[in-house]
C-alpha cells in the first residue's frame, strides 16, 4: 500500500485534503481527532500513517487516505464546483455551532443551497410517512405559522408530515432546510426531487454523505442527530410507538434540544408515538405560540454564536455610535441603523434595509430574543 506523506500538497488546497477525510468513511471521532490536533486537513493528511494510527483511524480509513479513489473525488469534486454547492468542515468557522455540540458531529456536511440556513433559529417537524388528513393539515398550518413567525422550519424531506412542512414554509416564502440520508445529489423518496430542487433554491439540502451516495437504511436513523441537533427544538406530529419521528425526539432531547408533541386521539395508532412522548416528558403543544415559548433561551445562545461570527457590532447603551462591520455581511446593522426609539413598522423596514419581510423576520425574532428590540402591534423599537 504506497503511502503519499506530500498527498495534501499535490491536492492543492484545504478543501482538496478534507475532501479526501470525508470520503475516508468510518467513525467521524478519529477523524475529528486528527484534525483538532493538526489544526487543519492538509496537515493532517499529509501527516501520514504513524499520525492516522494514533489519532484511532482504522486500516480501512487509513487505506483510503493513502490510496486515493481518483473516480470518486472527481465525482464529488463537479459537484463542489457548482456554486451552490458546499463542503463545509469541522474546522471552518461556519460549520454550524448547534452541530458542533451535538453527539458525534459529522466531519463536515455537503450542502447544497445557503449555508446561513443552518445558523437561523429552526424548529424540526417531523411525523409518519403515512399521516392522517388532519396530521398533515397540522404539520402544514404549523410550518406555516412557526415559518411566519421568522423561524427556519427543518425537517427530513420524508414522504407524508415532513413534506407537508417543507412545502408549508416554500408557500409562505419562509425559510426551510431538508437534512437527508443520501448524498445531496439523489432524492429519497424519488418523487420529491422536485421538491428537493425547490427546498435548496430557497433554503438549503443538507447531508453527511458525499455526492452519489445511495439510499441505505442506516443512513436515516443517523440523519436524524443532525436534524436534532441544527434544531432548537423537534415536533412531532403522528407517529407510531416505533417510528423514525421518535428516534429524531430521542436524539433531540440528548443534544439538549426541546421536545414537542401533538396530541391525538386515543384510537389513532399514529398518535401513539406522541403521547409516549408526553408521557415522558415532552411538552404538549395545541399551538405554535407554545412552541416559541419554548425554545426561547437556547434561540438566545444561537443568536450570540451568530453575533459573534459575523462581527456586526451591535451598540448596548443607547446613543452609542455603531461601528461599521467588519464583513461583508451587513444585514444585522442596517436593520439596527433602520430602527429607533420609536415604533417602526415592517414595510419601513423593508423600504429601509432592502431586506425581505422573512429576512426581517428572522432577524428581528433573534435581536427581540435577545433583549435588543422589542414589538407590540407589529411594530419593533430599540430598547
Amino acid at each position: 500500500m504506497p503511502v503519499l506523506p506530500d498527498l495534501a500538497a499535490k491536492r492543492g488546497h484545504e478543501a482538496e485534503a478534507l475532501l479526501a477525510l470525508v470520503l475516508a468513511g468510518g467513525p467521524a471521532r478519529p477523524l475529528r481527532d486528527l484534525l483538532e490536533h493538526f489544526g487543519n486537513a492538509r496537515d493532517a493528511l499529509a501527516a501520514g500513517l504513524p499520525a492516522w494510527r494514533a489519532a484511532g483511524l482504522g486500516p480501512q480509513q487509513m487505506q483510503a487516505l493513502a490510496v486515493a479513489a481518483p473516480g470518486r473525488m472527481e465525482q464529488v469534486r463537479r459537484w463542489l464546483d457548482h456554486p451552490r454547492h458546499h463542503l463545509l468542515g469541522w474546522r471552518d468557522a461556519d460549520y454550524p455551532p448547534l452541530l458542533r455540540s451535538c453527539p458525534n458531529p459529522p466531519v463536515a456536511v455537503f450542502v447544497d443551497g445557503d449555508p446561513a440556513q443552518l445558523w437561523q433559529p429552526a424548529i424540526a417537524i417531523v411525523g409518519s410517512r403515512n399521516p392522517s388528513a388532519a396530521g398533515r393539515d397540522n404539520a402544514y398550518e404549523f410550518a406555516s405559522a412557526l415559518s411566519a413567525s421568522g423561524l427556519c422550519v427543518g425537517s427530513g424531506l420524508a414522504a407524508g408530515i415532513d413534506a407537508a412542512a417543507h412545502r408549508a414554509a416554500l408557500d409562505g416564502g419562509g425559510s426551510t432546510f431538508a437534512v437527508i440520508g443520501t448524498g445531496p445529489d439523489l432524492a429519497y423518496p424519488r418523487r420529491h426531487a422536485v421538491l428537493q430542487e425547490q427546498i435548496a433554491a430557497a433554503g438549503a439540502v443538507v447531508s453527511e454523505y458525499p455526492p452519489g451516495t445511495p439510499a441505505r437504511s442506516g443512513q436515516f436513523p443517523a440523519r436524524n442527530r443532525l436534524l436534532a441537533a441544527l434544531c432548537l427544538g423537534t415536533v412531532v406530529i403522528e407517529a407510531a410507538e416505533r417510528s423514525g419521528a421518535l428516534i429524531t425526539a430521542r436524539l433531540a432531547a440528548e443534544a439538549g434540544r426541546e421536545v414537542f408533541a401533538m396530541p391525538g386521539s386515543i384510537r389513532n395508532p399514529m398518535a401513539r408515538g406522541c403521547h409516549r412522548l408526553i408521557r415522558d416528558g415532552a411538552t404538549l403543544v395545541t399551538q405554535p405560540v407554545d412552541i416559541l415559548e419554548g425554545v426561547a433561551n437556547l434561540a438566545g445562545e444561537l443568536a450570540g454564536a451568530l453575533q459573534n461570527r459575523l462581527l456586526t457590532p451591535i451598540p448596548d447603551a443607547p446613543g452609542a455610535p455603531c461601528p461599521a462591520p467588519t464583513l461583508p455581511d451587513q444585514d444585522y446593522q442596517r436593520l439596527w441603523n433602520a430602527l429607533g426609539y420609536d415604533p417602526t413598522g415592517m414595510d419601513s423596514l423593508i423600504r429601509c434595509t432592502g431586506l425581505t419581510a422573512s429576512r426581517l423576520s428572522s432577524m428581528l425574532l433573534v435581536m427581540e430574543l435577545e433583549g435588543k428590540v422589542s414589538s407590540a402591534y407589529g411594530c419593533y423599537t430599540r430598547t
